[in-house]
Protein backbone atom coordinates (compact mmCIF):
# COMPACT_ATOMS: atom_id res chain seq x y z
CA UNK A 1 0.00 0.00 0.00
CA UNK A 2 1.20 3.43 -0.80
CA UNK A 3 3.08 4.85 2.32
CA UNK A 4 0.59 8.21 2.02
CA UNK A 5 -2.60 5.82 1.92
CA UNK A 6 -1.07 3.66 4.82
CA UNK A 7 -0.59 6.93 7.01
CA UNK A 8 -4.04 8.56 6.26
CA UNK A 9 -5.70 4.83 7.46
CA UNK A 10 -3.31 4.76 10.83
CA UNK A 11 -4.48 8.53 11.55
CA UNK A 12 -8.25 7.19 11.32
CA UNK A 13 -7.28 4.81 14.23
CA UNK A 14 -7.70 5.43 17.92
CA UNK A 15 -4.90 5.98 19.95
CA UNK A 16 -4.85 2.19 21.78
CA UNK A 17 -5.59 0.91 17.89
CA UNK A 18 -2.31 2.75 16.67
CA UNK A 19 -0.32 1.63 19.72
CA UNK A 20 -1.53 -1.69 19.17
CA UNK A 21 -0.31 -1.32 15.20
CA UNK A 22 2.79 -0.01 16.23
CA UNK A 23 3.82 -2.67 19.03
CA UNK A 24 3.11 -4.81 15.95
CA UNK A 25 5.79 -3.07 13.97
CA UNK A 26 8.33 -2.88 16.52
CA UNK A 27 8.23 -6.42 17.56
CA UNK A 28 8.71 -7.26 13.75
CA UNK A 29 11.56 -4.83 13.25
CA UNK A 30 13.30 -5.60 16.77
CA UNK A 31 12.46 -9.33 17.22
CA UNK A 32 15.75 -10.71 16.51
CA UNK A 33 17.89 -8.62 18.73
CA UNK A 34 15.09 -9.03 21.19
CA UNK A 35 15.52 -12.74 21.45
CA UNK A 36 19.60 -12.97 21.39
CA UNK A 37 19.53 -10.26 24.03
CA UNK A 38 16.80 -12.37 25.61
CA UNK A 39 18.91 -15.36 25.67
CA UNK A 40 21.77 -13.99 26.68
CA UNK A 41 20.38 -12.40 30.31
CA UNK A 42 19.36 -15.73 31.13
CA UNK A 43 22.65 -16.70 31.55
CA UNK A 44 23.35 -13.32 33.83
CA UNK A 45 23.61 -13.89 37.73
CA UNK A 46 22.30 -10.55 39.32
CA UNK A 47 24.75 -7.87 40.51
CA UNK A 48 23.68 -5.55 43.28
CA UNK A 49 25.29 -2.46 44.94
CA UNK A 50 26.81 -4.57 47.52
CA UNK A 51 29.00 -6.20 45.61
CA UNK A 52 30.92 -2.84 45.08
CA UNK A 53 32.41 -0.89 48.05
CA UNK A 54 33.08 2.89 47.60
CA UNK A 55 35.97 3.65 50.06
CA UNK A 56 35.12 7.68 49.83
CA UNK A 57 31.26 7.38 50.61
CA UNK A 58 29.88 8.14 53.46
CA UNK A 59 27.31 5.56 53.50
CA UNK A 60 27.01 2.35 54.18
CA UNK A 61 27.29 -0.78 51.65
CA UNK A 62 23.70 -1.08 50.93
CA UNK A 63 23.93 2.95 50.22
CA UNK A 64 24.11 3.92 46.22
CA UNK A 65 27.03 6.00 45.95
CA UNK A 66 28.51 8.03 43.02
CA UNK A 67 30.39 10.68 42.61
CA UNK A 68 29.94 13.71 40.05
CA UNK A 69 30.86 13.42 36.64
CA UNK A 70 32.73 16.92 35.81
CA UNK A 71 34.61 17.47 39.09
CA UNK A 72 38.30 16.79 38.52
CA UNK A 73 41.73 16.93 40.56
CA UNK A 74 42.76 20.37 41.44
CA UNK A 75 45.94 20.65 39.18
CA UNK A 76 47.24 22.92 42.24
CA UNK A 77 46.86 20.85 45.10
CA UNK A 78 46.26 17.21 44.23
CA UNK A 79 44.91 16.58 47.93
CA UNK A 80 42.57 19.60 48.13
CA UNK A 81 38.40 19.79 47.28
CA UNK A 82 37.66 18.62 43.37
CA UNK A 83 37.66 21.33 40.60
CA UNK A 84 34.56 21.50 37.86
CA UNK A 85 34.49 21.56 34.46
CA UNK A 86 31.33 21.15 32.56
CA UNK A 87 30.86 18.60 30.30
CA UNK A 88 34.22 16.67 30.54
CA UNK A 89 33.62 13.63 32.49
CA UNK A 90 36.25 12.36 34.96
CA UNK A 91 37.23 8.41 34.01
CA UNK A 92 38.77 7.99 37.54
CA UNK A 93 35.66 9.07 38.94
CA UNK A 94 33.56 6.50 41.03
CA UNK A 95 30.74 4.80 38.73
CA UNK A 96 30.48 1.11 39.62
CA UNK A 97 27.34 1.43 41.43
CA UNK A 98 26.04 2.92 38.78
CA UNK A 99 26.99 1.45 35.90
CA UNK A 100 25.49 -2.07 38.07
CA UNK A 101 22.19 -0.05 37.82
CA UNK A 102 22.06 0.23 34.82
CA UNK A 103 23.20 -3.55 33.75
CA UNK A 104 20.40 -4.27 35.96
CA UNK A 105 17.61 -1.78 34.10
CA UNK A 106 19.57 -3.14 30.78
CA UNK A 107 18.71 -6.96 31.97
CA UNK A 108 15.28 -6.70 32.90
CA UNK A 109 14.05 -4.64 30.23
CA UNK A 110 15.92 -7.52 28.15
CA UNK A 111 13.81 -10.03 29.64
CA UNK A 112 10.52 -8.43 30.24
CA UNK A 113 10.98 -7.22 25.76
CA UNK A 114 11.61 -11.39 25.58
CA UNK A 115 8.87 -12.58 27.65
CA UNK A 116 6.63 -9.71 25.43
CA UNK A 117 7.63 -11.65 22.56
CA UNK A 118 7.51 -15.34 23.33
CA UNK A 119 5.55 -15.28 26.45
CA UNK A 120 7.71 -17.75 27.91
CA UNK A 121 7.74 -17.06 31.73
CA UNK A 122 11.25 -18.10 31.65
CA UNK A 123 12.24 -14.62 30.85
CA UNK A 124 10.00 -13.59 34.05
CA UNK A 125 11.69 -15.99 36.43
CA UNK A 126 14.82 -14.67 35.85
CA UNK A 127 14.32 -10.78 35.40
CA UNK A 128 12.70 -11.46 39.02
CA UNK A 129 15.58 -13.08 40.24
CA UNK A 130 17.39 -9.73 39.62
CA UNK A 131 14.75 -7.67 40.76
CA UNK A 132 14.24 -9.77 44.46
CA UNK A 133 17.98 -8.73 44.75
CA UNK A 134 17.33 -5.04 44.55
CA UNK A 135 14.30 -4.61 46.51
CA UNK A 136 14.17 -7.37 48.84
CA UNK A 137 17.17 -9.81 49.81
CA UNK A 138 18.32 -8.02 53.36
CA UNK A 139 21.97 -9.29 51.75
CA UNK A 140 21.98 -7.51 48.74
CA UNK A 141 19.04 -4.54 48.32
CA UNK A 142 19.75 -0.81 47.89
CA UNK A 143 18.41 1.33 51.05
CA UNK A 144 15.42 3.28 49.08
CA UNK A 145 17.19 6.63 49.24
CA UNK A 146 20.07 8.59 46.93
CA UNK A 147 21.65 10.16 49.83
CA UNK A 148 25.08 9.90 48.91
CA UNK A 149 25.03 10.24 44.83
CA UNK A 150 26.71 12.61 42.97
CA UNK A 151 29.21 13.16 45.90
CA UNK A 152 32.23 15.61 45.39
CA UNK A 153 35.55 15.15 47.27
CA UNK A 154 35.98 17.66 49.19
CA UNK A 155 32.91 19.60 49.18
CA UNK A 156 29.42 17.26 49.59
CA UNK A 157 29.11 13.32 50.56
CA UNK A 158 25.58 13.87 48.33
CA UNK A 159 23.73 15.63 46.56
CA UNK A 160 20.49 16.43 45.18
CA UNK A 161 21.34 16.33 41.46
CA UNK A 162 22.54 12.46 42.34
CA UNK A 163 18.59 11.69 42.36
CA UNK A 164 19.08 11.52 38.46
CA UNK A 165 20.65 8.36 38.49
CA UNK A 166 17.69 6.49 39.24
CA UNK A 167 16.44 7.11 35.84
CA UNK A 168 17.81 3.84 34.85
CA UNK A 169 14.53 1.88 37.74
CA UNK A 170 12.33 3.39 34.86
CA UNK A 171 12.28 0.18 33.28
CA UNK A 172 12.50 -2.32 35.90
CA UNK A 173 9.05 -0.21 37.31
CA UNK A 174 7.62 -0.40 33.58
CA UNK A 175 8.52 -4.21 33.63
CA UNK A 176 7.05 -4.39 36.84
CA UNK A 177 3.59 -3.25 36.00
CA UNK A 178 3.56 -5.23 32.88
CA UNK A 179 4.22 -8.67 35.36
CA UNK A 180 1.62 -7.04 37.53
CA UNK A 181 -0.89 -6.80 34.77
CA UNK A 182 -0.44 -10.12 33.93
CA UNK A 183 -0.69 -11.82 36.99
CA UNK A 184 2.32 -13.71 36.73
CA UNK A 185 4.40 -11.57 39.45
CA UNK A 186 3.99 -13.32 43.09
CA UNK A 187 1.85 -11.47 45.91
CA UNK A 188 5.30 -11.66 48.17
CA UNK A 189 7.19 -10.17 45.55
CA UNK A 190 4.73 -7.42 44.47
CA UNK A 191 4.88 -6.02 47.98
CA UNK A 192 8.53 -6.14 48.63
CA UNK A 193 8.79 -3.83 45.69
CA UNK A 194 5.78 -1.99 46.03
CA UNK A 195 7.18 -1.04 49.08
CA UNK A 196 10.67 -0.39 48.46
CA UNK A 197 9.00 2.26 45.73
CA UNK A 198 6.73 3.79 48.35
CA UNK A 199 9.89 4.25 50.53
CA UNK A 200 11.49 5.96 48.01
CA UNK A 201 8.90 7.85 46.35
CA UNK A 202 8.37 9.29 49.79
CA UNK A 203 12.10 10.22 50.36
CA UNK A 204 12.00 11.76 46.83
CA UNK A 205 9.49 14.34 47.88
CA UNK A 206 10.20 14.77 51.18
CA UNK A 207 14.09 14.92 51.97
CA UNK A 208 15.97 18.29 51.32
CA UNK A 209 17.55 16.59 48.03
CA UNK A 210 14.82 15.83 46.70
CA UNK A 211 13.29 19.21 46.98
CA UNK A 212 16.22 20.88 45.69
CA UNK A 213 15.95 18.29 42.39
CA UNK A 214 12.36 19.02 41.92
CA UNK A 215 13.23 22.64 41.71
CA UNK A 216 15.87 22.21 39.65
CA UNK A 217 15.26 24.53 36.43
CA UNK A 218 17.18 22.50 33.68
CA UNK A 219 16.89 18.38 33.14
CA UNK A 220 16.96 17.60 36.53
CA UNK A 221 13.93 19.02 37.24
CA UNK A 222 12.67 17.09 34.13
CA UNK A 223 14.15 13.42 35.32
CA UNK A 224 12.80 14.35 38.75
CA UNK A 225 8.95 14.73 37.43
CA UNK A 226 9.54 11.63 34.95
CA UNK A 227 10.80 9.31 37.88
CA UNK A 228 8.18 10.15 40.45
CA UNK A 229 5.18 9.86 37.46
CA UNK A 230 6.39 6.71 37.06
CA UNK A 231 6.61 5.51 40.62
CA UNK A 232 3.75 7.13 41.99
CA UNK A 233 1.92 5.08 39.26
CA UNK A 234 3.07 2.22 40.35
CA UNK A 235 2.38 2.62 44.45
CA UNK A 236 -1.14 4.02 43.71
CA UNK A 237 -0.30 7.42 44.61
CA UNK A 238 -2.41 9.44 42.77
CA UNK A 239 -2.57 12.53 44.49
CA UNK A 240 1.45 12.34 43.61
CA UNK A 241 0.25 11.52 40.24
CA UNK A 242 -1.76 14.90 39.84
CA UNK A 243 0.97 16.81 41.33
CA UNK A 244 3.21 15.85 38.21
CA UNK A 245 0.64 16.66 36.11
CA UNK A 246 0.25 20.14 37.74
CA UNK A 247 4.30 20.14 37.64
CA UNK A 248 4.55 19.73 33.83
CA UNK A 249 2.05 21.92 32.87
CA UNK A 250 2.58 25.07 35.17
CA UNK A 251 6.32 24.94 35.91
CA UNK A 252 8.16 23.33 33.60
CA UNK A 253 6.80 23.53 29.94
CA UNK A 254 6.85 27.41 30.72
CA UNK A 255 10.03 27.40 32.39
CA UNK A 256 12.35 25.39 30.33
CA UNK A 257 10.62 25.97 26.82
CA UNK A 258 10.85 28.76 24.47
CA UNK A 259 8.50 30.03 22.04
CA UNK A 260 10.29 28.52 19.21
CA UNK A 261 10.01 24.55 20.83
CA UNK A 262 13.76 25.02 22.05
CA UNK A 263 15.11 24.27 25.52
CA UNK A 264 17.26 27.57 26.06
CA UNK A 265 18.48 26.04 29.20
CA UNK A 266 19.99 22.93 27.73
CA UNK A 267 21.47 24.54 24.81
CA UNK A 268 23.44 26.89 27.11
CA UNK A 269 25.49 23.55 28.51
CA UNK A 270 28.70 22.36 27.02
CA UNK A 271 26.30 19.57 25.50
CA UNK A 272 24.16 21.05 23.79
CA UNK A 273 22.78 18.90 21.33
CA UNK A 274 23.07 15.93 23.51
CA UNK A 275 21.16 17.74 26.80
CA UNK A 276 18.38 19.06 24.38
CA UNK A 277 17.76 15.37 23.26
CA UNK A 278 18.13 14.00 27.14
CA UNK A 279 15.44 16.79 27.91
CA UNK A 280 13.42 15.97 25.15
CA UNK A 281 13.12 12.56 25.79
CA UNK A 282 12.27 13.03 29.24
CA UNK A 283 9.57 15.66 28.70
CA UNK A 284 7.96 12.99 25.85
CA UNK A 285 8.51 9.89 28.91
CA UNK A 286 6.59 12.49 31.29
CA UNK A 287 3.50 12.84 28.88
CA UNK A 288 3.79 9.12 27.85
CA UNK A 289 3.19 8.11 31.34
CA UNK A 290 0.83 10.47 32.51
CA UNK A 291 -1.69 10.69 29.86
CA UNK A 292 -4.70 8.78 29.59
CA UNK A 293 -8.58 9.44 28.51
CA UNK A 294 -8.84 12.14 31.17
CA UNK A 295 -5.47 13.84 30.55
CA UNK A 296 -3.53 14.53 27.54
CA UNK A 297 -0.05 16.24 28.11
CA UNK A 298 0.63 16.39 24.30
CA UNK A 299 -1.86 18.53 23.91
CA UNK A 300 -1.87 20.30 26.55
CA UNK A 301 -0.52 24.07 25.56
CA UNK A 302 0.64 27.57 27.20
CA UNK A 303 -0.86 30.46 26.94
CA UNK A 304 2.28 31.41 25.06
CA UNK A 305 2.18 28.34 22.48
CA UNK A 306 4.68 25.58 24.05
CA UNK A 307 3.51 22.12 23.76
CA UNK A 308 5.46 19.16 23.24
CA UNK A 309 4.70 18.42 20.01
CA UNK A 310 6.09 22.02 18.98
CA UNK A 311 9.62 20.49 20.95
CA UNK A 312 9.39 17.57 19.11
CA UNK A 313 8.95 19.79 15.51
CA UNK A 314 12.01 21.75 17.14
CA UNK A 315 14.84 18.88 17.50
CA UNK A 316 13.21 16.70 14.77
CA UNK A 317 15.40 18.15 11.77
CA UNK A 318 18.80 17.99 13.67
CA UNK A 319 17.70 14.10 14.71
CA UNK A 320 17.64 13.71 10.64
CA UNK A 321 20.14 15.53 9.74
CA UNK A 322 22.58 15.99 12.58
CA UNK A 323 24.70 18.20 10.17
CA UNK A 324 21.68 21.07 10.06
CA UNK A 325 22.92 21.53 13.79
CA UNK A 326 23.14 25.72 13.95
CA UNK A 327 24.79 25.67 17.88
CA UNK A 328 27.62 24.19 18.49
CA UNK A 329 29.18 20.88 18.53
CA UNK A 330 29.10 18.97 21.98
CA UNK A 331 32.23 18.87 23.52
CA UNK A 332 32.15 15.25 24.55
CA UNK A 333 30.55 12.92 22.57
CA UNK A 334 28.82 14.81 19.57
CA UNK A 335 29.57 11.46 17.31
CA UNK A 336 27.56 9.23 19.16
CA UNK A 337 24.03 10.83 18.95
CA UNK A 338 21.42 10.24 17.70
CA UNK A 339 20.10 7.19 18.64
CA UNK A 340 16.56 5.85 18.55
CA UNK A 341 15.34 8.55 20.49
CA UNK A 342 12.08 7.49 22.48
CA UNK A 343 10.49 11.20 22.08
CA UNK A 344 9.91 10.12 18.34
CA UNK A 345 8.04 7.22 19.26
CA UNK A 346 5.97 8.21 21.87
CA UNK A 347 5.09 11.48 19.97
CA UNK A 348 3.65 9.12 16.69
CA UNK A 349 1.88 7.14 19.49
CA UNK A 350 0.18 10.45 20.42
CA UNK A 351 0.48 12.32 16.92
CA UNK A 352 1.18 9.93 13.81
CA UNK A 353 3.64 11.29 11.55
CA UNK A 354 5.28 9.33 8.82
CA UNK A 355 8.51 10.67 8.98
CA UNK A 356 9.35 10.94 12.83
CA UNK A 357 8.52 6.99 12.45
CA UNK A 358 10.65 6.48 9.42
CA UNK A 359 13.48 7.94 11.29
CA UNK A 360 13.29 6.21 14.60
CA UNK A 361 13.10 2.75 12.84
CA UNK A 362 16.43 3.93 10.81
CA UNK A 363 18.28 4.77 14.04
CA UNK A 364 20.37 2.92 16.43
CA UNK A 365 17.76 0.48 18.66
CA UNK A 366 20.93 -0.78 20.29
CA UNK A 367 23.86 1.46 21.76
CA UNK A 368 26.58 0.43 23.85
CA UNK A 369 28.43 3.79 24.12
CA UNK A 370 28.12 3.85 28.22
CA UNK A 371 27.60 7.87 27.93
CA UNK A 372 24.68 7.18 25.52
CA UNK A 373 23.18 4.51 27.59
CA UNK A 374 23.48 6.59 30.50
CA UNK A 375 21.27 9.13 29.22
CA UNK A 376 19.06 7.14 26.93
CA UNK A 377 16.83 5.47 30.21
CA UNK A 378 14.17 4.37 27.56
CA UNK A 379 15.75 1.48 25.52
CA UNK A 380 12.80 -1.22 25.59
CA UNK A 381 10.16 0.06 23.81
CA UNK A 382 7.96 -2.57 23.38
CA UNK A 383 7.58 -2.37 27.51
CA UNK A 384 6.25 1.50 26.63
CA UNK A 385 3.39 0.08 23.94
Amino acid sequence: MHKLLLLVVFLSFSQCQRRDILKDEVTDLLRTEILTRGEKALTEEPVTITAYRAERSAGGIHDFYSEGDYWWPNPISPDSAYVRRDGQTNPDNFVAHRHAMIRFSSLVGDLASAWLVTKDEKYIRQAVRHIHAWFVDPETRMNPNLQYAQAIKGIATGRGIGIIDTIHLLEVVQSLILMEQAGILSPEDAAGTRTWFADYLKWLTTHPYGVDEMNAKNNHGTCWVMQVALFAKYTGDQDMLQFCRNRYESVLLPSQMAADGSFPLELKRTKPYGYSLFNLDAMATICHILSDRQHDLWQFTTEDGCNMQKAVAWLYPYIADKSSWPFAEDVMYWDEWPVAQPALLFSVVNSPNNAYWETWKRLDHFPVNDEVIRNLPIRHPLLWL
